[in-house]
C-alpha cells in the first residue's frame, strides 16, 4: 500500500479493521490501537526500537492478532507548522511501513501529543516511573484518538 491522507485511508479500510496509532520515537514506538467501530483508541504497548527490519516483523504480528487495516503515524511537526529533520524521519519509516505492511498509512499532527499523554497521567497520579514506561503508548493513543475523531466528523 501507500501512503495516503485521512479521507483516502477511511475509503481503504474493511467495515470492521482497526487503526493502529504510532509515535515513532528515537528509541521505542509507542503502539495505540482502535476498537472495531474506530471510536475509542487504546493504549497497547511501547516497543524499543532494534533494526527497522525487526520492528517491522513485531508491528506485523500485533497487525495479525488485531485484525488491523491502517496505520496513523504521528507527524512530528514543528510548532511554526513546517516539517525539520523529525518529520522527514517519521515519513521515510512510514512509507517502509507502508510497503512492508502492505496497509494504507497515514499521518497525524503529533505537536502536542506527548504534553497531553503527560498531563493525562499527571492526573491519573502515576508515578514517574510508570510514566516514563507508558508516554509514548498514551502518545500513540492521543494521535490515534484525534484522527478517529475527525473521520467520525464533526
Amino acid at each position: 500500500m501507500a501512503i495516503c491522507d485521512l479521507n483516502e485511508l477511511n475509503g481503504l479500510l474493511a467495515a470492521e479493521a482497526r487503526l493502529m496509532g504510532l509515535d515513532l520515537g528515537s528509541k521505542t514506538i509507542g503502539i495505540a490501537v482502535s476498537d472495531v467501530s474506530r471510536t475509542i483508541a487504546t493504549a497497547r504497548t511501547t516497543l524499543r526500537r532494534t533494526k527497522l527490519s525487526r520492528d517491522i516483523e513485531t508491528l506485523r504480528a500485533l497487525i495479525a492478532d488485531e485484525g488491523i487495516g491502517g496505520i496513523v503515524v504521528g507527524l512530528p511537526v514543528n510548532m511554526d507548522g513546517s516539517e525539520g529533520p523529525r518529520a522527514q524521519s517519521a515519513r521515510d519509516t512510514a512509507a517502509r511501513l507502508a510497503e512492508a505492511l502492505a496497509l494504507p498509512v497515514t499521518f497525524w499532527d503529533e505537536r502536542w501529543s506527548t504534553v497531553a499523554a503527560e498531563r493525562a497521567m499527571l492526573d491519573a497520579d502515576l508515578s514517574r516511573r510508570k510514566r516514563a514506561r507508558k508516554v509514548d503508548q498514551v502518545a500513540a493513543a492521543y494521535i490515534l484518538q484525534g484522527a478517529l475523531d475527525r473521520l467520525r466528523g464533526p
